[in-house]
C-alpha cells in the first residue's frame, strides 16, 4: 500500500508512524509513502500557499492554484483524501474497507488555516474525512491516524494475524472488557477470578457480560448502530 501525503510540514513524516508495527511494516515494505511540500508550489519566492477569503471573513484559506500544481506532480493519486470536520467520520468498518486493497494508493491532502478552497474538492472529487468531533491545528495528524489505523489492520503487521484485532473494541461490535496480566494480585487487588479458572465457556461469557455493560455505561450509540 502506499501513501501519498501533501503537506507544508513535510518533516513531519513519517514522524510517530517509524515507530512500533506500523514503523516495522515501512521497513520491511508493506507500505510505503511519498511526502510532497506543497511550498514547492508557490507562486512567490516567499513559499505563501494561502491568501484571504473571497467575501471576507477570519482565517486565510488554501490556494486553489497552489493545491492543483501539488496535486499533479503526483502520477499516481489514487484516492485522494482531504481531513476535514466536514466529512464523514472515520470508523473501524471503515478502516477495514480501506485496508481490503494492499495495493491500494491514497493520496492525503493535509490542510492548514482556514481551510482549503472549494474548488480544489470539486475539481479532483476528494473525499473528505473527519477523524472526530473535534479541530486540529492541520491535517497532518489526521492523516498519521489514518495510516496507522488502516495499516495495523493489513495482514502479516500484527503478530497473531487477524486475531490480534479481531477482539479490539469496534472490532467486537463494542467496547474491549477489561484487561488483566501478571501478577494476579497488586495493591489489594486481585484479578477476577473467573479468569483464573482455565474455563473457556465461563472467560468468554465474563468478556461478553463486561464488554456489554461498559458499551451501555460509556458509548450507549454504539448499541443502537448495531441494532440498524
Amino acid at each position: 500500500m502506499h501513501f501519498n501525503i501533501l503537506t507544508i510540514f513535510p518533516e513531519m513524516f513519517p514522524g510517530t508512524l517509524g515507530g512500533g508495527v506500523v514503523g516495522r511494516a515501512l521497513s520491511n515494505g508493506v507500505w510505503s509513502c511519498d511526502v510532497v511540500n506543497i511550498r514547492d508550489f508557490a507562486r512567490d519566492n516567499y513559499g505563501s500557499v494561502d491568501d484571504e477569503q473571497f467575501g471576507g471573513g477570519v482565517g486565510q484559506v488554501m490556494r486553489a492554484d497552489v493545491l492543483g500544481d501539488a496535486i499533479d506532480s503526483i502520477k499516481n493519486r489514487g484516492k485522494i483524501i482531504y481531513f476535514s470536520p466536514r466529512g464523514p467520520q472515520l470508523t473501524q468498518k471503515m478502516v477495514r474497507q480501506f485496508a481490503t486493497d494492499e495495493s491500494a494508493v491514497y493520496t492525503l491532502l493535509c490542510g492548514r488555516y482556514e481551510g482549503i478552497d472549494q474548488r480544489v474538492i470539486d475539481e479532483y472529487d476528494i473525499m473528505e474525512l473527519s477523524i472526530g468531533d473535534y479541530i486540529l491545528s492541520g491535517g497532518e495528524i489526521a492523516a498519521q491516524v489514518f495510516i496507522d489505523s488502516v495499516v495495523r489492520v493489513m495482514d502479516n503487521v500484527l503478530g497473531g494475524g487477524a486475531e490480534a484485532t479481531r477482539n479490539e473494541s469496534f472490532e467486537i461490535g463494542g467496547l474491549e472488557w477489561p484487561l488483566y496480566t501478571r501478577p494476579s494480585a497488586w495493591r489489594g487487588r486481585k484479578v477476577p477470578e473467573v479468569l483464573l479458572s482455565g474455563h473457556h465457556g465461563n472467560i468468554e461469557r465474563w468478556r461478553k457480560q463486561q464488554s456489554d455493560e461498559i458499551t451501555k455505561q460509556r458509548r450507549p450509540d454504539l448499541i443502537k448502530e448495531n441494532e440498524k
